[in-house]
């Protein structure tokens, strides 16, 4: 973040409040998009812009009955009249002539809208001319569209029944012809054009008739047997369109300045009446010297935008329509103005039609009928046009002066302008988006119109729906063939927003060769690295699963223009480059291929350890997609995917879930390609875990190892958890109770050790660890567990003959550590990957020929959650294969139970094996392992293995889909959703009056109040600490206690929970599960970002750290990340370390867990514990960044450091202190090792200051003070023995003492005591138990005390000087 923008100087802070604004400067971990919101994709919006049905008017009828001369009976003319017809004075000619001439005059101005339509005159027609003419029309058009344009003038007005009028042969009568034979001749779809007085009339009628169809069609599809069914149907008229010139009860204008067919004029020569129109208004007369004879003079055509006439034509256009976009609904628009052209240019020029129609008491009529749109304010911008371009002409045509073009497209543009920066969320669109579109023809206005409709599509996903509803897409389409480079920023911008939104568009793109513009801008060193990120992306939506963007992208060179970018310091750059390659041979063979000849996956790997967890992921993705092309396999490509597995394998303990999640993905691809290897490999381990006696993870030889034993009825219920997914542990409280009674504890109370086979006697874990569905798992978490602690003490690499299937062996085993994943969501994948390994294993494996009594034999199921599947099986057993492989997720085997651990998995038939051999031999020279005639060494897809039927082909592809269509991350797609939201928004927190940077505000002056108060208490110095000012019973033994630095909120853990309480209310605020396995405890926990949105991080002795968020705040708490911090520790080897001499408190027995120190200045974690490093790593990157090696035996028991100078002080269980600076060579940054405590390290601190001491106590109780430079200690103070807790207060020079001998003592910097605390206030002044843990708070005078005995209390300083 901008450390301006950051500096916030709060008005009307006093000088010290202002210096103590410190909390702006210090970085957030944790708080990127990838931590706060789901990684999937966002839902595709429904795509209503693109016209299911294009439709092309292909004939025109034009009909007039005119019969000049002579006028029909019902209608009295005024004198003078309207005469005009078609622009033809029909008086000015003979009769027939001017019939013929008015005719052709018609077709002309309809050829001008569609020139392609076929044309047929009908002039003064009879009832069988019309009917043959259309029915002719019709039968060419098929299922296109036909237009029936009806001039009446000439007959009498339309009739209630639904008739209009012809003549008969010797025009000697008029013929009635009925709507209802028109629309049966017509057909549908259709266009109606009538232009006669009473024209609403015809409209009703047809409406009716129409409806009357609809019946009959209904009638004869119920009753075949009614008469109606018995004749042709009629066909349906809902695709119909109308327009009439007139109300049922109206006339035509007769005005003599108009022509008489004004709607006709209207409707085919829009400009040229618009522009009389305009001087018969009394507003004309503003514009000197234009006359009616002058009008006609105006040059230019209408299809040439350069000139007068055509740039009307083009405002026009325009203007009309985007009156319709804004008043019409959006379906009807796209209905009317986008399905057809010459529907378009017909309703655009009735609007038109309405208003000056209206001017003379007439109002047209449309159905779909339209909203009035006469008075739409965009008239006023035409009005305006109009008068600009009026007022030049006649020093134009007198003295031949140049023109001026109308500054009608600037000006709606500024219009636009001001809408897009003045405009608040949520509002009405802009009404000159459409003018935008228009604008996008000239080249002139070109740049600036696709500046703001990029500006426009930035405001999100609705904003691009509403462009493509306008119908721009055509338009940004061409515009990729033009080779202007100014344009190439901003088409690249718009493109990606639209493909952010509507991928469908990857198929236009390549028909129009569009994908070549993109790979030019990608391949332009001079490009902007932000432009190359969108080039890429769009190649990247191009080639997504789309064969024939794929093959085009391939010729284009897209995979070398990819490789050459991978190194780009722009990490978005380099994150869509990988997804772009991973994509483009995603089921591809012929692009990997390419990309092995350029050695893709070698250079892909330099992204394997990338500093952004987003382009770390992207590598794996493309990685993934690379061995898990499904061709066929030969010896180059199989070393090939061995070596890019091995690679990945390297990112077991990657800090990212995000990368471990795509890491799971990839490597099933590589199971899916490989399968009968991993079948080969899975039954091995099965097998092993069978026969090996593991030794249990709390190790029983010791004494101390017994968790305290918890009293029934306190248990209390606990908060369900929501992880994104399920947190593997507990969904339900039921269930969570159930999983904390069977720890380990029987009905009196006494301690039950661990051992394997109480691991599988008890449901708990089995039920509650593994996934939402995992009754249906094969393997359990615990027995995949189980093997992967087998896998690291057996000789599996002996039994398996390394040269062939290490590589296997090797996977096997990273699936096996991912699916103990700390993050539940990668553990879940990889329990849904090892599963269906095992499962098929299982499967190809078992006996088909069945004893006759048709029951498998099997072992009652040890375990108490076990459905203990019988399926009965006679004769073969595809029936319950089959059904078997139809269930979810991954189905129990017939005898082996989802949960347990001792149950026989079915042996495989070994044939004639002695008995004497073991069941795995190495594989040398030819002695093959018994089941290579199951599994052959090529690779076959769904080898089922010698005695099986070819008809269960069905059965495994299903379960070839279970793995590799079910595992998907969603992280493309999710990376996507950059793209498609806001980019140009200032960020919220940067907004100086967003709600999130007021609460930052209140937060950040609430800790500088917390600071200054706390401290001026700590400098009046503090005589005694034993006030309690919180007690209450914690629902388990308190092992670690936290407070938060600035809200009155404590955490404190228990052996795998978390329980907040507010300690000045005295009430609890939440309790829920840390979701670590059994045998394992929390054993530290740090506030990250306290001054802030506050995370919790915890910490078990298993090596895995978990962070939270929304706890204590009534909200489900959820995990936001955990990793692995420490990979070697391995819960077997605890509890060795540490021999005291003293009797400690049994929760703390085996050895020191794992101790972390969190610096928020840098974004660094410091972890160690049972192992030999301390490992930092850097929150920002997720990463490890370094391992200092701490040189000694023992475990490191206590960690702190201080960040000015780069120091880390460890104190280790043999009682040394050692130094190091982190910034030198790990084999030289140990600056320091003082060795004057002789036993176990309680605690070592650092004072974070410029000349700060550490400080070390050890279990002895000896206090000692060094100085850095100094080898000896400045002083030492002794304490009481067998301490169990320590801390040190830093502000105010305390440190306190808990004791398993029941009681605190609290020293003051001189080693005086100043409180002794013994008993509890009140319950009788019951003695407080052996001390668990203790802290101080990290400003307040506050001691935080938790007890064997379940107690936690908080003791302070006197009231008065709080």
């Amino acid at each position: 973040m901008d450390a301006e923008l950051l500096h916030s100087p709060v008005v009307g802070l006093t000088e010290e409040e202002e210096a103590d604004m410190s909390d702006w400067n210090l970085p957030l971990a944790f708080m990127k998009k990838r931590h706060l919101e789901k990684i999937e994709g966002s839902r595709a919006l429904a795509q209503s812009w693109r016209m299911k049905d294009r439709m092309k008017t292909v004939s025109v009828a034009l009909v007039l009955c005119l019969n000049v001369g002579v006028d029909p009976p019902d209608v009295v003319k005024t004198s003078p009249c309207a005469r005009l017809e078609c622009w033809i004075d029909p008086l000015s000619m003979s009769p027939q002539k001017a019939l013929e001439t008015i005719g052709a005059n018609l077709q002309k101005q309809y050829e001008n809208w569609q020139p392609r339509a076929r044309y047929k005159q009908s002039l003064d027609p009879t009832v069988d001319e019309v009917k043959k003419l259309c029915t002719s029309l019709r039968r060419n058009a098929k299922e296109e569209r036909v237009l029936f344009h009806y001039n009446g003038h000439g007959v009498p007005r339309p009739t209630v029944n639904g008739e209009i009028w012809v003549f008969n042969k010797n025009y000697t009568q008029y013929i009635p012809l009925s709507i209802y034979d028109l629309q049966t001749w017509m057909g549908s779809p259709s266009i109606f054009v009538y232009d006669c007085s009473n024209a609403g009339i015809i409209v009703k009628s047809f409406k009716q008739f129409a409806l009357q169809r609809e019946q009959e069609l209904e009638v004869a599809a119920i009753n075949p047997n009614h008469p109606l069914a018995q004749m042709p149907l009629p066909p349906s008229m809902k695709n119909c369109i109308q327009l009439a010139a007139c109300e049922a009860s109206e006339l035509l204008p007769m005005n003599p300045d108009l022509p008489a067919d004004l709607f006709t004029s209207c409707l085919t020569t829009p400009i040229k009446i618009a522009l009389r129109w305009f001087c018969m208004q009394k507003s004309a007369k503003l514009v000197p010297g234009v006359t009616l004879d002058l009008i006609e003079k105006i040059p230019g055509r209408l299809n040439d935008r350069r000139t007068p006439l055509g740039e009307l034509n083009w405002i026009f256009t325009a203007i009309t329509d985007t009156i319709a976009w804004n008043v019409l609904p959006r379906d009807l628009f796209q209905k009317l103005f986008r399905q057809d052209l010459l529907v378009a240019s017909l309703f655009r020029n009735f609007l038109l039609a309405e208003r000056i129609m209206r001017s003379y008491n007439c109002t047209p009529v449309s159905s779909p009928r339209l909203p009035p749109t006469y008075m739409h304010a965009m008239w006023q911008a035409w009005d305006l046009a109009v008068d600009i371009c009026l007022s030049q002409l006649p020093t134009i045509i007198e003295e031949g002066t140049a023109f001026r073009h109308s500054p009608f497209f600037a000006e709606q543009l500024t219009a636009f302008q001001v809408w897009l920066t003045m405009g608040v969320e949520n509002r009405n669109p802009p009404e000159q988006l459409p003018i935008v579109l228009q604008v996008l023809l000239s080249q002139v206005h070109r740049l600036r119109a696709l500046d703001l409709l990029g500006r426009f599509l930035d405001l999100g996903p609705w904003a691009v729906s509403l462009a493509l509803s306008v119908g721009i897409f055509p338009y940004v389409l061409k515009l990729l063939q033009s080779s202007a480079r100014e344009l190439r920023p901003l088409l690249v911008f718009i493109w990606a927003k639209i493909l952010a939104v509507d991928s469908s568009c990857q198929a236009d793109l390549v028909k129009d060769n569009g994908h070549k513009y993109f790979l030019s801008v990608l391949a332009d060193p001079y490009m902007p690295a932000e432009h190359r990120t969108m080039a890429v992306f769009i190649l990247a939506v191009i080639v997504n699963n789309y064969n024939t963007g794929q093959e085009a992208c391939l010729q284009g060179n897209l995979i070398s223009i990819c490789l050459e970018q991978l190194s780009d310091p722009h990490p978005l750059l380099r994150q869509w480059v990988a997804i772009c390659l991973g994509r483009i041979w995603q089921n591809f063979d012929s692009a990997r291929w390419c990309g092995v000849r350029d050695s893709a996956h070698e250079k892909l790997y330099s992204l394997l350890s990338d500093p952004i967890p987003e382009v770390r992921c992207a590598a794996v993705f493309a990685l993934g997609t690379f061995v898990g092309n499904s061709a066929e396999r030969t010896d180059h490509s199989t070393t090939i995917d061995h070596n890019v597995a091995m690679m990945l394998a390297q990112l077991i303990n990657d800090g990212s879930p995000v990368v471990r999640k795509e890491l799971v993905v990839a490597l099933s691809h590589l199971v899916v390609q490989y399968e009968s290897n991993f079948c080969t490999v899975a039954l091995q381990f099965m097998e092993e875990e069978k026969n090996y006696a593991v030794p249990s993870p709390g190790n029983t030889t010791e004494p101390g190892n017994l968790t305290p034993v918890r009293d029934g009825p306190t248990l209390p219920r606990l908060r369900p958890v929501n992880s994104y997914t399920n947190i593997r542990a507990a969904t339900t409280a039921r269930n969570l109770n159930k999983s904390l009674q069977n720890l380990n504890l029987n009905e009196e109370g006494g301690p039950v050790t661990f051992s394997p086979g109480n691991l599988s006697a008890s449901s708990s874990a089995s039920s509650t660890l593994g996934s939402p569905d995992n009754d249906e798992y094969l393997l359990s978490f615990e027995t995949i567990d189980k093997m992967r602690r087998v896998s690291s003490y057996s000789s599996l690499n002996s039994l398996i003959g390394v040269s062939f299937n290490s590589v296997y062996t090797q996977i096997w085993r990273v699936l096996l550590h991912l699916a103990a994943d700390p993050f539940p969501e990668v553990s879940d994948l990889a329990m849904k990957v090892l599963n269906s390994i095992a499962y098929k294993a299982t499967m190809n494996t078992r006996p088909q020929k069945i004893l006759d009594s048709g029951s498998l034999t099997q072992s009652a199921p040890a375990s108490p959650t076990s459905k203990g599947t019988l399926i009965h099986q006679a004769g073969a057993s595809h029936g319950a294969n089959r059904c078997l492989s139809r269930c979810s997720g991954s189905p129990p085997i017939p005898g082996v139970s989802s949960s347990s651990l001792t149950n026989e998995v079915p042996k495989p038939p070994t044939r004639e094996a002695p008995p004497s051999r073991p069941p795995y031999t190495p594989t040398l020279g030819n002695q093959a392992p018994p089941h290579s005639h199951q599994f052959s060494r090529t690779r076959k897809m769904f080898d089922k293995g010698p005695d099986q039927m070819a008809e269960d082909g069905d059965e495994a592809t299903a379960h070839r889909n279970f793995i590799s269509v079910a595992l998907q991350t969603g992280l493309c797609d999710w990376s996507a959703k950059y793209f498609a939201q806001p980019v140009m928004k200032i960020p919220e927190e940067h907004d100086l009056e967003s709600q999130v940077r007021k609460e930052r505000e209140w937060r950040f002056l609430r800790n500088a109040g917390v600071r200054r108060h706390s401290q001026r208490i700590t400098q009046r110095g503090i005589a005694r600490l034993d006030d309690q000012i919180f007690i209450n019973r914690n629902p388990g033994v308190p092992s670690v206690v936290k407070f938060h630095p600035f809200n009155p909120c404590i955490a404190v853990a228990d052996k795998d929970s978390i329980c907040f309480w507010d300690w000045e209310k005295g009430e609890r605020l939440d309790y829920f599960y840390n979701g670590n396995p059994r045998y394992t405890r929390i054993t530290a926990m740090e506030y990250l970002n306290g001054h802030d949105c506050s995370l919790l991080l915890t910490a078990t002795d298993d090596g895995a750290l978990r962070i939270w968020k929304n706890f204590a705040d009534q909200r489900n708490p959820e995990m936001v990340t955990a990793w692995q911090g420490l990979s070697d520790m391995l819960p077997t080897t605890r509890g060795l370390a540490r021999r005291v001499s003293i009797y400690l408190d049994r929760s703390k027995q085996g050895g020191a867990g794992m101790v972390v120190d969190w610096e928020q200045e840098t974004g660094l974690l410091m972890t160690s514990g049972d192992v030999r490093v301390i490992r930092i790593w850097d929150t920002e990157r997720e990463m490890k960044v370094q391992d200092i090696p701490t040189g000694a035996d023992s475990c490191v028991t206590s960690l702190s450091c201080d960040p000015q100078r780069s120091l880390v002080v460890a104190g280790l269980g043999d009682g040394s202190v050692r130094v190091y600076d982190r910034r030198m060579a790990p084999n030289e940054c140990r600056v320091m090792t003082y060795r004057e405590h002789g036993a176990w390290v309680v605690k070592a601190h650092v004072q974070r200051e410029t000349n700060g001491e550490i400080v070390s106590v050890s279990v002895n109780g000896d206090v000692r003070f060094f100085e850095a430079r100094t080898p000896d200690s400045v002083n030492v103070l002794q304490t009481v023995k067998g301490l169990t807790a320590l801390d040190i207060h830093p502000q105010a020079n305390l440190f306190a003492c808990g004791s398993m001998n029941q009681f605190i003592a609290v020293y003051n910097s001189n080693g005086d005591v100043i409180s002794n605390i013994k008993y509890y206030d009140g319950f009788m002044g019951q003695r407080i138990g052996a001390i668990s843990c203790l802290a101080f708070h990290p400003y307040w005078p506050h001691l935080a005390v938790g007890s064997n005995d379940y107690y936690m209390s908080i003791y302070s300083a006197e009231k008065r000087l709080r």
